[in-house]
């Protein structure tokens, strides 16, 4: 089992090295102020692919449960109550806050939820199997590439320093380590609670998408920008469509 936990470890040490590849996309500011805005709307897209095409279908994966919109409501209503703490909090907070989105906080819980749950799900396929750990690696990885591209956006858009973006990605990206020792200790628990989980990121994923990037999106009046950002909102789903047909897990 020692062999086995130091798979899992690896393996989910790998996708959270998968967070720093937002550096290298956005290295320099010009290029960055250039194209930020479009892919905000590229990271709407994969927020509601996620949603729907990937964490919603695992919490229904044993069939529909009257739990699972229960829950969805919960995520959403609670980071609607998030979301209004930190709006108010950075209104009493003085200047040096007031330049960050609430938007920013909600989606690191977000996606940290996320995480958590591909690490559970690389700790349970390894305790599996090794080939079924290393296929449900690949998966993660190819879905979190466009996933943390468009994370690291969100949080510089939000109005993080790149030094930062980067640090808090990569903070929440570890909590993939944190839901594989999770599942490797406590698997029963985390059987338990994985269609709570899986349905509170759904509609954490789908608030933030909805409520505060898409407005965003929707503040830009030229017809020709409107229509690229259209593009790029359906590639995100696409994208993420893709990943999942080519990579199930």
């Amino acid at each position: 089992m020692v062999v086995v936990l130091i798979q899992i470890l690896i393996a989910v040490l790998i996708v959270s090295l998968i967070s720093l590849l937002g550096i290298l996309i956005f290295f320099r500011k010009k290029t960055l102020d250039r194209i930020l805005f479009y892919l905000v709307s590229f990271a709407a897209g994969t927020l509601l692919g996620a949603a729907f095409l990937d964490l919603l279908p695992e919490a229904l994966e044993e069939g529909f449960r009257e739990s699972v919109p229960v829950f969805i409501l919960i995520g959403i209503l609670s980071f609607f109550v998030l979301e209004k703490f930190l709006h108010w909090h950075h209104h009493h907070a003085g200047h040096e806050h007031e330049e960050v989105h609430g938007f920013t906080y909600l989606n690191i819980v977000g996606d940290a939820i996320h995480n958590f749950l591909d690490g559970a799900v690389i700790a349970i396929s390894f305790m599996n199997s090794t080939a079924l750990g290393i296929i449900a690696t690949i998966a993660i990885i190819a879905h979190e590439i466009p996933q943390e591209i468009a994370d690291f956006s969100i949080l510089i858009y939000g109005g993080f320093s790149k030094a930062k973006a980067l640090i808090y990605n990569f903070l929440t990206a570890l909590t993939a380590v944190v839901g594989a020792l999770a599942a490797y200790f406590y698997s029963n628990a985390i059987n338990n609670s994985t269609i709570f989980l899986t349905s509170f990121a759904v509609g954490g994923f789908v608030y933030i998408a909805s409520t505060d990037l898409i407005p965003e999106i929707q503040k830009e009046k030229d017809l020709k920008k409107s229509l690229v950002q259209l593009v790029l909102l359906a590639l995100g789903i696409l994208l993420i469509w893709i990943v999942g047909k080519l990579f199930q897990h």
